[in-house]
Protein backbone atom coordinates (compact mmCIF):
# COMPACT_ATOMS: atom_id res chain seq x y z
CA UNK A 1 0.00 0.00 0.00
CA UNK A 2 1.10 3.70 -0.88
CA UNK A 3 0.95 5.94 1.66
CA UNK A 4 0.26 9.29 0.28
CA UNK A 5 2.67 12.32 1.44
CA UNK A 6 -0.09 14.22 3.11
CA UNK A 7 -2.05 12.17 5.75
CA UNK A 8 -6.02 11.56 5.46
CA UNK A 9 -7.55 14.83 6.96
CA UNK A 10 -8.87 14.45 10.31
CA UNK A 11 -12.65 15.41 10.99
CA UNK A 12 -11.77 18.20 13.38
CA UNK A 13 -15.18 17.95 14.60
CA UNK A 14 -14.96 14.41 16.60
CA UNK A 15 -13.98 14.28 20.22
CA UNK A 16 -10.62 12.88 21.50
CA UNK A 17 -12.14 9.96 23.43
CA UNK A 18 -8.86 8.96 24.68
CA UNK A 19 -8.88 11.97 27.38
CA UNK A 20 -11.34 10.91 29.53
CA UNK A 21 -9.90 6.99 29.36
CA UNK A 22 -6.14 7.73 30.60
CA UNK A 23 -6.06 7.72 34.34
CA UNK A 24 -4.08 10.71 35.66
CA UNK A 25 -0.72 9.74 37.23
CA UNK A 26 2.30 11.68 38.68
CA UNK A 27 5.76 12.23 37.18
CA UNK A 28 7.13 10.58 40.20
CA UNK A 29 4.22 7.78 39.88
CA UNK A 30 5.26 6.87 36.27
CA UNK A 31 8.91 7.01 36.60
CA UNK A 32 8.36 4.30 39.64
CA UNK A 33 6.89 1.98 36.75
CA UNK A 34 8.93 -0.97 36.14
CA UNK A 35 8.78 -0.28 31.70
CA UNK A 36 6.90 -4.20 31.74
CA UNK A 37 4.69 -2.33 33.65
CA UNK A 38 4.44 0.10 31.54
CA UNK A 39 4.01 -1.84 28.44
CA UNK A 40 1.02 -3.58 30.01
CA UNK A 41 -0.38 0.00 31.35
CA UNK A 42 0.54 1.64 27.74
CA UNK A 43 -1.82 -1.70 26.36
CA UNK A 44 -4.61 -1.68 28.25
CA UNK A 45 -5.11 2.36 27.58
CA UNK A 46 -5.01 1.93 23.75
CA UNK A 47 -7.34 -1.03 23.90
CA UNK A 48 -9.61 0.51 25.81
CA UNK A 49 -9.87 3.93 23.54
CA UNK A 50 -9.91 2.15 20.52
CA UNK A 51 -12.92 -0.39 21.65
CA UNK A 52 -14.45 -2.19 18.96
CA UNK A 53 -14.19 0.05 16.04
CA UNK A 54 -11.47 -2.32 14.99
CA UNK A 55 -10.85 -6.08 14.07
CA UNK A 56 -8.27 -8.15 14.02
CA UNK A 57 -7.49 -9.47 10.59
CA UNK A 58 -8.98 -13.23 9.98
CA UNK A 59 -5.06 -14.05 9.01
CA UNK A 60 -3.61 -11.29 11.57
CA UNK A 61 -1.44 -12.85 14.53
CA UNK A 62 -2.01 -9.43 16.46
CA UNK A 63 -4.81 -7.63 17.04
CA UNK A 64 -5.23 -3.87 16.00
CA UNK A 65 -4.64 -2.42 20.00
CA UNK A 66 -1.45 -4.10 20.17
CA UNK A 67 -0.38 -3.63 16.67
CA UNK A 68 -0.59 0.39 17.92
CA UNK A 69 1.15 -0.66 20.81
CA UNK A 70 4.02 -1.53 19.15
CA UNK A 71 4.12 1.43 17.00
CA UNK A 72 3.60 4.16 19.89
CA UNK A 73 6.58 1.86 21.23
CA UNK A 74 8.75 1.67 18.86
CA UNK A 75 8.63 5.97 18.34
CA UNK A 76 9.39 6.12 22.52
CA UNK A 77 12.28 3.78 21.96
CA UNK A 78 13.81 6.03 19.33
CA UNK A 79 16.33 3.55 17.36
CA UNK A 80 15.81 1.70 14.32
CA UNK A 81 13.95 -0.87 13.15
CA UNK A 82 16.37 -3.69 13.36
CA UNK A 83 17.52 -2.65 16.95
CA UNK A 84 13.94 -1.98 18.10
CA UNK A 85 13.40 -5.74 17.10
CA UNK A 86 16.09 -6.83 19.11
CA UNK A 87 15.04 -5.63 21.73
CA UNK A 88 11.27 -6.02 21.59
CA UNK A 89 12.12 -9.67 21.03
CA UNK A 90 14.70 -10.27 23.50
CA UNK A 91 13.15 -8.62 26.43
CA UNK A 92 9.30 -8.56 25.91
CA UNK A 93 8.68 -11.55 23.54
CA UNK A 94 6.79 -12.94 26.60
CA UNK A 95 4.41 -9.99 26.30
CA UNK A 96 3.79 -10.46 22.52
CA UNK A 97 3.77 -14.33 22.18
CA UNK A 98 2.39 -14.47 18.59
CA UNK A 99 5.02 -11.19 17.22
CA UNK A 100 5.58 -11.50 13.39
CA UNK A 101 9.02 -11.67 11.88
CA UNK A 102 10.66 -8.12 11.52
CA UNK A 103 10.24 -6.88 8.28
CA UNK A 104 6.46 -8.22 8.52
CA UNK A 105 6.11 -6.10 11.61
CA UNK A 106 6.96 -3.18 10.11
CA UNK A 107 4.85 -3.54 6.54
CA UNK A 108 1.86 -3.70 8.46
CA UNK A 109 3.05 -0.96 11.40
CA UNK A 110 3.13 0.96 7.53
CA UNK A 111 -0.35 -0.32 6.67
CA UNK A 112 -2.12 0.52 9.54
CA UNK A 113 -0.56 3.96 10.96
CA UNK A 114 -3.77 6.23 9.64
CA UNK A 115 -5.02 4.74 12.67
CA UNK A 116 -2.88 7.72 14.51
CA UNK A 117 -5.35 10.04 13.83
CA UNK A 118 -7.76 8.95 16.44
CA UNK A 119 -5.36 10.07 18.84
CA UNK A 120 -5.21 13.44 17.73
CA UNK A 121 -6.21 16.38 20.00
CA UNK A 122 -9.29 18.33 19.59
CA UNK A 123 -8.51 22.45 18.51
CA UNK A 124 -8.80 25.16 21.04
CA UNK A 125 -9.57 28.58 20.22
CA UNK A 126 -5.67 29.65 20.12
CA UNK A 127 -3.61 27.10 18.52
CA UNK A 128 0.35 27.47 17.48
CA UNK A 129 1.66 26.18 14.42
CA UNK A 130 5.58 25.70 13.50
CA UNK A 131 7.92 23.44 11.19
CA UNK A 132 10.58 21.26 12.37
CA UNK A 133 13.48 20.07 10.50
CA UNK A 134 14.57 16.26 10.27
CA UNK A 135 17.72 14.87 8.73
CA UNK A 136 17.98 11.94 6.75
CA UNK A 137 21.47 11.80 5.60
CA UNK A 138 24.68 14.11 5.89
CA UNK A 139 24.57 17.01 3.20
CA UNK A 140 27.92 15.48 1.95
CA UNK A 141 25.85 12.55 0.63
CA UNK A 142 23.37 14.26 -1.07
CA UNK A 143 22.62 12.68 -4.62
CA UNK A 144 24.44 9.46 -4.17
CA UNK A 145 21.97 7.21 -4.43
CA UNK A 146 19.23 7.43 -7.55
CA UNK A 147 16.65 6.54 -4.28
CA UNK A 148 17.09 9.22 -1.95
CA UNK A 149 14.16 11.08 -0.61
CA UNK A 150 14.71 14.06 1.29
CA UNK A 151 15.75 17.14 -0.40
CA UNK A 152 18.59 20.29 1.05
CA UNK A 153 16.96 22.44 2.95
CA UNK A 154 17.82 24.96 5.83
CA UNK A 155 17.06 24.36 9.37
CA UNK A 156 18.04 26.22 12.66
CA UNK A 157 20.74 27.73 10.56
CA UNK A 158 22.28 25.19 8.86
CA UNK A 159 21.56 23.13 5.77
CA UNK A 160 19.99 19.47 6.35
CA UNK A 161 18.88 16.65 3.44
CA UNK A 162 15.57 15.34 4.68
CA UNK A 163 12.21 16.24 5.51
CA UNK A 164 9.88 19.12 7.09
CA UNK A 165 7.54 18.09 9.70
CA UNK A 166 4.75 20.75 10.57
CA UNK A 167 2.50 20.60 13.77
CA UNK A 168 -1.01 22.26 15.00
CA UNK A 169 -0.87 22.54 18.41
CA UNK A 170 -3.46 23.49 20.76
CA UNK A 171 -2.90 25.68 23.99
CA UNK A 172 -2.25 22.75 26.02
CA UNK A 173 0.59 21.62 23.89
CA UNK A 174 -1.24 18.66 22.50
CA UNK A 175 -1.08 17.68 18.24
CA UNK A 176 -4.26 18.29 16.37
CA UNK A 177 -2.23 17.67 13.46
CA UNK A 178 1.13 17.34 11.05
CA UNK A 179 2.40 17.39 8.10
CA UNK A 180 5.56 16.31 6.41
CA UNK A 181 7.37 17.74 3.32
CA UNK A 182 10.80 17.92 1.73
CA UNK A 183 13.12 20.17 3.96
CA UNK A 184 13.42 22.31 0.59
CA UNK A 185 9.62 23.30 1.26
CA UNK A 186 8.89 26.66 2.19
CA UNK A 187 6.94 26.78 5.60
CA UNK A 188 3.44 28.66 3.78
CA UNK A 189 2.67 25.37 2.40
CA UNK A 190 1.39 24.24 5.43
CA UNK A 191 -0.74 26.98 5.47
CA UNK A 192 -3.56 24.72 3.27
CA UNK A 193 -2.60 21.54 4.07
CA UNK A 194 -2.70 22.19 8.23
CA UNK A 195 -3.87 25.37 9.06
CA UNK A 196 -6.87 25.90 6.56
CA UNK A 197 -9.03 23.26 8.18
CA UNK A 198 -9.65 25.25 11.02
CA UNK A 199 -10.45 28.25 9.52
CA UNK A 200 -13.96 29.72 11.93
CA UNK A 201 -12.67 26.96 14.82
CA UNK A 202 -8.90 27.59 16.08
CA UNK A 203 -6.88 30.72 15.58
CA UNK A 204 -3.57 29.43 14.94
CA UNK A 205 -0.39 31.47 15.53
CA UNK A 206 2.84 31.15 13.11
CA UNK A 207 6.17 32.90 12.93
CA UNK A 208 6.03 35.01 9.82
CA UNK A 209 7.02 32.42 7.52
CA UNK A 210 3.78 30.66 7.29
CA UNK A 211 2.65 33.80 5.69
CA UNK A 212 1.71 33.93 2.07
CA UNK A 213 1.79 37.20 -0.23
CA UNK A 214 -1.88 36.60 -1.38
CA UNK A 215 -4.58 34.14 -0.46
CA UNK A 216 -3.78 33.74 3.38
CA UNK A 217 -6.37 31.49 5.80
CA UNK A 218 -8.58 34.12 7.93
CA UNK A 219 -7.74 32.34 11.05
CA UNK A 220 -3.99 32.49 11.04
CA UNK A 221 -1.68 35.32 12.70
CA UNK A 222 1.73 35.72 12.22
CA UNK A 223 3.71 36.89 14.97
CA UNK A 224 7.10 38.72 14.89
CA UNK A 225 10.26 37.82 16.68
CA UNK A 226 9.66 38.68 20.36
CA UNK A 227 6.08 38.75 20.04
CA UNK A 228 2.99 36.44 21.82
CA UNK A 229 6.20 34.30 23.94
CA UNK A 230 3.27 31.79 24.28
CA UNK A 231 4.43 30.31 20.93
CA UNK A 232 7.09 28.78 22.49
CA UNK A 233 5.45 25.78 23.78
CA UNK A 234 6.16 24.21 20.44
CA UNK A 235 9.80 24.54 20.83
CA UNK A 236 9.77 22.78 23.88
CA UNK A 237 7.47 19.82 21.98
CA UNK A 238 9.72 19.76 19.44
CA UNK A 239 12.49 19.22 22.05
CA UNK A 240 10.85 16.72 23.74
CA UNK A 241 10.35 14.77 20.42
CA UNK A 242 14.30 15.14 19.93
CA UNK A 243 15.78 14.20 23.50
CA UNK A 244 13.73 11.61 23.84
CA UNK A 245 12.32 9.86 20.59
CA UNK A 246 15.43 10.91 18.58
CA UNK A 247 13.44 12.80 16.08
CA UNK A 248 16.18 15.00 14.72
CA UNK A 249 17.93 12.21 12.90
CA UNK A 250 16.43 9.16 11.21
CA UNK A 251 17.70 7.10 9.01
CA UNK A 252 14.62 5.38 6.68
CA UNK A 253 15.06 5.35 3.53
CA UNK A 254 11.67 5.52 2.19
CA UNK A 255 9.09 7.88 2.25
CA UNK A 256 6.20 5.57 3.81
CA UNK A 257 8.46 4.18 6.63
CA UNK A 258 9.22 8.23 7.31
CA UNK A 259 5.34 8.71 7.10
CA UNK A 260 5.30 5.64 9.84
CA UNK A 261 7.21 6.68 12.06
CA UNK A 262 6.13 9.94 12.63
CA UNK A 263 2.49 9.06 12.45
CA UNK A 264 3.33 7.21 16.07
CA UNK A 265 5.37 9.73 17.35
CA UNK A 266 2.81 12.14 17.10
CA UNK A 267 0.50 9.57 18.61
CA UNK A 268 2.57 8.73 21.55
CA UNK A 269 3.20 12.32 22.33
CA UNK A 270 -0.21 12.95 22.59
CA UNK A 271 -1.01 9.50 25.40
CA UNK A 272 1.80 10.06 27.30
CA UNK A 273 1.28 13.36 27.93
CA UNK A 274 -2.52 12.77 28.56
CA UNK A 275 -1.27 10.04 31.07
CA UNK A 276 0.69 12.23 33.48
CA UNK A 277 -2.46 14.36 33.50
CA UNK A 278 -3.04 18.55 31.67
CA UNK A 279 -2.87 20.61 34.78
CA UNK A 280 -2.68 23.93 34.37
CA UNK A 281 -0.93 26.22 37.08
CA UNK A 282 -2.12 29.06 38.09
CA UNK A 283 -0.55 30.83 35.44
CA UNK A 284 -2.21 28.86 32.86
CA UNK A 285 1.02 27.04 32.11
CA UNK A 286 1.11 23.51 30.98
CA UNK A 287 4.36 21.37 32.62
CA UNK A 288 5.06 19.07 29.47
CA UNK A 289 7.62 16.51 30.45
CA UNK A 290 8.60 13.23 28.00
CA UNK A 291 11.27 11.90 29.71
CA UNK A 292 9.44 9.77 31.85
CA UNK A 293 8.11 7.65 29.51
CA UNK A 294 12.07 6.94 28.08
CA UNK A 295 12.40 3.48 27.40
Amino acid sequence: MVIERHRTKIDVTTHFTFVAMTPQMTVEEITLLASEDFIIALFCMIDESMGAAYERHAQGSLYPSELQTLGVLFALKGIGERAFYQWLERDYRHLFPRLPERTRLFRILERYCGRCANFMAPPTIFGVADSYGIELIHPMREGRSPKQIGRKGISNHRWIVGGKLAVVLNKFGLVCDWDIETANTPDNVFQDSLVKQYEEIMIVMTDSHFWKQTDNCSNIKPCKRGTWNVRMVVETVFSLLDNVCSLKNVAHRSWNRLVMRLAYTMAAFNICMLWQGITPDENGFVPLSLVPFRL
